[in-house]
């Protein structure tokens, strides 16, 4: 499926993918900051979250719908940075189509079998309890509890809640979409064939144990040096502090080498 975007600037084109709380309207902060300083900012809503409904339960693989909607809008070759969710699903991409992804920019990955800690279950039961007592408000407070920092602004609080309301809004209507097969398959084998691609891995300060786990893991596999703490930020750590994040992907993007490709791939 071609996935709804939104975008913003002209130059090296850098595709922003969200967090499964939330939809490409987390990136409505950097979009401009990211045109500013000569990119070409792309935000997508992956399958089942924000205005990418699945209907009818079919099978999504959505590292070919982000694959595919590049495609259409002309971009080649692209920096992937993702946000959890995201950051899986820009290594998905990366290793299906490796000659394409000039950089990646990963920020609170966790691989799905690296055993959950006791802060992480009680997230995950907190809200499946409040779903099965069909209370939405309790799930999304719970959501929003556990994903966001608590010194977190009152705006970031406001959009969380109202995103992560959607999202569990179309899950209840339309369940969870079953997943083709994920192409990083089992162990760190395939993700240490993108140890050529330029990546940087970062988590929020004050994110669960998980995800700085998870990101000093994917370091070491894919070699990329050491883990960066986006300081005063959780889980969302982009949408909580977006001015940090755009100055660490702009300084990632400026460190990358220079482009040989047409001028119309800038378009």
């Amino acid at each position: 499926m071609l996935l709804p975007s939104t975008e913003a600037g002209r130059g090296r084109p850098v595709v922003l993918l969200h967090a499964r709380p939330t939809d490409r309207t987390m990136w409505d902060a950097h979009l401009p900051l990211l045109a500013e300083a000569g990119l070409r900012a792309i935000a997508l809503d992956l399958p089942g979250h924000g205005d990418a409904t699945v209907p009818d339960r079919r099978e999504v693989a959505p590292w070919s719908d982000v694959l595919d909607t590049l495609d259409h809008l002309g971009a080649d070759r692209f920096v992937l940075a993702g946000n959890s969710l995201g950051a899986l699903v820009a290594l998905q991409a990366a290793i299906t189509a490796p000659e394409r992804v000039e950089g990646l920019v990963l920020v609170g990955y966790r691989p799905h079998d690296q055993p959950a800690s006791s802060r992480l279950d009680a997230a995950w039961e907190a809200e499946r309890t409040a779903l099965a007592a069909g209370d939405l408000d309790a799930a999304v407070k719970a959501g929003v509890q556990a994903w966001t920092w608590a010194g977190a602004t009152e705006k970031v609080h406001t959009h969380a809640t109202r995103v992560l309301h959607r999202q569990l809004t179309e899950r209840l209507t339309h369940g969870e979409p079953p997943q083709a097969a994920d192409p990083l398959g089992a162990g760190p084998a395939a993700l240490r064939t993108l140890r050529d691609v330029p990546a940087l891995v970062g988590v929020g300060e004050y994110d669960m144990p998980d995800f700085h786990e998870g990101g000093e893991g994917l370091v070491r596999v894919l070699d990329a040096g050491r883990t960066t703490v986006i300081p005063d930020a959780g889980h969302l750590a982009p949408l909580e502090q977006p001015e940090a994040f755009c100055a660490l992907l702009l300084d990632f993007v400026r460190r990358l080498p220079q482009r040989s490709l047409p001028a119309h791939w800038y378009a």
